[in-house]
């Protein structure tokens, strides 16, 4: 049977190593600010200039995540929903297009036509 003498040393290690050892990693890590200067000049200057669109895309993502779990449904039905609805809207739009260059091409055969 052990010792109290060896009780403590293994509660005594046993802290000293759950405790130091993320203490230590937060010690040695670096902090954001540190990363970002190791950057080269120009990471950091694209960086900088998209670092408001991230942030408004991170903020669309947050208020429609909230805005899905809201909702009866599960959130990946809700999602594979919202992708549905962008990809025929996407369709729809590029149908318009294609229709609108038809007329634009139709109106200038009109015009070369009236011409000769």
């Amino acid at each position: 049977m052990p010792s109290a003498g060896t009780w403590v040393k293994m509660l005594g290690l046993g802290a000293a190593i759950s405790i130091g050892g993320p203490l230590f990693v937060q010690y040695i890590r670096p902090s954001d600010e540190e990363i970002f200067q190791k950057y080269n000049p120009e990471l950091q200057k694209a960086s900088i200039e998209n670092r408001d669109r991230r942030e408004k895309e991170y903020d669309d993502y947050v208020n429609k995540l909230k805005e899905w779990s809201k909702s009866d449904k599960s959130i990946w039905f809700a999602v594979k929903e919202e992708e549905a609805r962008r990809k025929a809207q996407a369709e729809q739009t590029t149908a318009q297009a294609k229709e609108e260059q038809q007329a634009q091409r139709e109106e200038m055969r009109k015009e070369l036509l009236g011409r000769k």
